[in-house]
């Protein structure tokens, strides 16, 4: 029976290779809300972290509804991306990362995004970290496996 490796190891895979990410909120009234985000994951896989002004609809949607869903993908937008693409959903609650707990994170971020150094940089930034409980990994159009984290 597999003990999870290759799922973690795809889920790996998915966040090395893709600097972005579709990020599902809810706001205060019930509705769903979709934003790109650039993310950078823990080593671990128990955290993704991105950037985003204080001043937008999905912060201000998590300050209400912290719970939060984050899709990363490799299609291509070929034909073949039904069979061939992959696609992991994670799963949990977002909050803002400051003081010294924030410094490895931004480090890691500004490394891999390093066309935001300003954005990041700025006052009205927030960086957070969407603490994962589960990732739904989808390949091969549809299998699904899940990946627990802890």
């Amino acid at each position: 029976m597999d003990d999870g490796s290759d799922v973690r190891t795809a889920i790996e895979s998915l966040f090395s290779g893709q600097r972005l990410a579709v990020l599902s909120t809810c706001s205060a009234d019930g509705h769903p809300y979709a934003s790109l985000v650039c993310v950078v994951a823990d080593a671990d896989l128990s955290g993704i972290y991105f950037a985003t002004s204080r001043a937008t609809r999905k912060f201000a949607n998590l300050r209400t509804e912290p719970r939060a869903a984050l899709l990363v993908d490799n299609s291509q937008n070929r034909q073949a991306d039904v069979y061939e693409a992959a696609a992991v959903t994670a799963v949990g609650t977002v909050a803002e990362v400051t003081g010294p707990q924030a410094e490895g994170p931004l480090a890691s971020f500004r490394e891999r995004h390093s066309q935001l150094e300003d954005f990041v940089a700025a006052p009205t930034t927030a960086l957070l970290r969407l603490a994962v409980r589960t990732y739904y990994l989808v390949n091969r159009f549809q299998k699904v496996m899940e990946y627990h984290v802890g």
